[in-house]
């Protein structure tokens, strides 16, 4: 019963709308650039750079920006190797095991530099999905369209200072996370689950011969970065029945015939809203978050949208049933005396 309480427990809101709305604005100012330039199939790799507003929510300042300017160039490079991947026209299985490698790594840089709950996830992210996309532009072009809006996520995040510097309003009291020392038994531990959840989920995925496999590794990876067991579990079903449920807010959302312009201001309201709910619950989230990533593929990319929702639905199934496995085999079992 405690498992089913805590699946359906909503967090206690901790003044959400700011990182909400920094994240927005984020994502807002990228996309209407690239919108009035016509060049929407630039939009994911802006808003990859867009979220390391993600990072350093409820901390100092000061701190936030090292942790997004450190999360910023970590973004940065998995678009670059990603992209690389892309222009070298590597084969899945090299995909999945890079993929693999990027988790694992990862795992291990988020830790070193505390950069949160979140983990190497927008990492693995960023660089799988660049991995898949074709890239028919000079290399420089995804990496300036992904460095500028990181640059401004920076920019954006700090921009509460001055703000209350000059209303001279005294600042809340932001989370400390530096001092606590790492344990690196237990990250490798994670290393090597997030490294083994990737490369099952991918390599299923590919067998299975359903498109956007870098889903499933994606999604592989979202039940490890819950605290504990229960809270693994929890975060796969999450993602699962979040998605579903997502998908079925995107067929109401396609039923409007939005415009390019109408999409971009859809996605993001739907990044405002995904931020107030994702670290209250993230099933919530994903109701949000579903239809703002399909939305985006459909801009860069447009093609059969009922085939891509049943690629979601498919590969997110696969990702995180492989995910939980994992983080069930792979328990961190204390040591006897």
């Amino acid at each position: 019963m405690a498992v089913v309480r805590e699946f359906f427990r909503l967090g206690p809101a901790r003044d959400d709308h700011y990182p909400a709305l920094r994240c927005a604005i984020g994502v807002a100012v990228p996309l209407l650039v690239l919108l009035s330039l016509g060049r929407s199939d630039l939009a994911i790799y802006a808003v990859f750079g867009a979220f390391t507003g993600v990072f350093g929510r409820g901390e100092s300042y000061r701190l936030r920006m090292v942790h997004q300017l450190q999360a910023g160039l970590l973004i940065l490079a998995a678009v670059t190797l990603g992209s690389l991947n892309s222009l070298a026209g590597a084969a899945p299985w090299w995909i999945i095991a890079t993929t693999s490698a990027v988790g694992a790594v990862g795992a291990v840089a988020a830790e070193r530099l505390r950069l949160g709950p979140v983990g190497p996830f927008f990492f693995i992210f960023a660089f799988a999905a660049t991995s898949y996309i074709p890239l028919a532009v000079p290399l420089t072009v995804p990496l300036l369209t992904t460095a500028l809006p990181v640059v401004l996520a920076v920019v954006v995040g700090v921009s509460g200072w001055f703000i209350r510097r000059g209303l001279r309003r005294p600042s809340r009291p932001r989370v400390a996370t530096a001092g606590r020392p790492v344990n690196w038994r237990a990250v490798r531990l994670q290393a090597v689950r997030y490294a083994l959840a990737i490369a099952a989920a991918g390599t299923l995925a590919t067998i299975t011969g359903v498109g956007h496999s870098y889903w499933a590794m994606v999604s592989a990876a979202v039940p490890l970065m819950g605290p504990d067991m229960a809270k693994q579990v929890i975060r796969g079903l999450h993602r699962v029945l979040g998605t579903l449920a997502g998908l079925v807010v995107l067929w109401l959302v396609l039923l409007l015939s939005l415009v390019p312009w109408q999409v971009v201001l859809l996605v993001v309201v739907l990044q405002f809203l995904a931020e107030i709910f994702v670290a209250r619950h993230y099933g919530l989230a994903l109701l949000f978050i579903t239809p703002l990533a399909l939305l985006m593929t459909e801009l860069g990319q447009p093609g059969n949208v009922g085939l891509l929702m049943l690629e979601r639905a498919v590969e997110t199934g696969i990702g995180a049933a492989v995910g939980i496995a994992v983080a069930l085999l792979l328990r961190d079992r204390p040591r006897g005396n």
